[in-house]
């Protein structure tokens, strides 16, 4: 059941999370990005590939589940372009896949979070990778 899992934010609750759920509950989204920094910054183990997650929603409700099939860690540089195409976000290049990661990364929120208000990634900076498969749908009285 999916209360019963770990759970999966995609961005932070509005607009953006929306896309990016709408998007994993149509199958067009099948992988996403994170910063290494922020795992080692909260002291949480890097996810791994056989983990199932409950994806929620901008009201906190999960809303699918989803297990990762691949866990990469890989300089920003090198992240490719079948990764930018599977985050299912319109990317067409990873120099457009980039820029839209780097605005987000480089926003205040994440920036609070991160405790750094000056944070910037570089082609050295840590992306962690994942690819995923939605397993299942949530139950609306989840």
């Amino acid at each position: 059941m999916a209360g019963d899992l770990p759970r999966k934010e995609f961005a932070f609750p509005g607009p953006l999370r929306d896309r990016l759920v709408a998007a994993i509950l149509s199958g067009v989204k099948t992988s996403t990005s994170g910063l290494v920094v922020g795992y080692e910054r909260e002291n949480e183990p890097l996810p791994r590939a056989g983990q199932q997650f409950a994806v929620v929603d901008s009201a906190d409700r999960p809303v699918a589940v989803i297990e990762l099939t691949e866990v990469r860690v890989v300089r920003l540089a090198d992240v490719d372009l079948q990764h930018a195409l599977d985050e299912g976000e319109g990317d067409e290049s990873v120099a457009q896949w980039r820029a839209g990661h780097e605005e987000f990364w480089h926003s205040a929120q994440v920036r609070a979070e991160l405790g750094d208000p000056d944070f910037t990634v570089n082609d050295d900076t840590l992306v962690l990778t994942q690819h995923f498969r939605l397993v299942s749908l949530a139950a609306e009285d989840q």
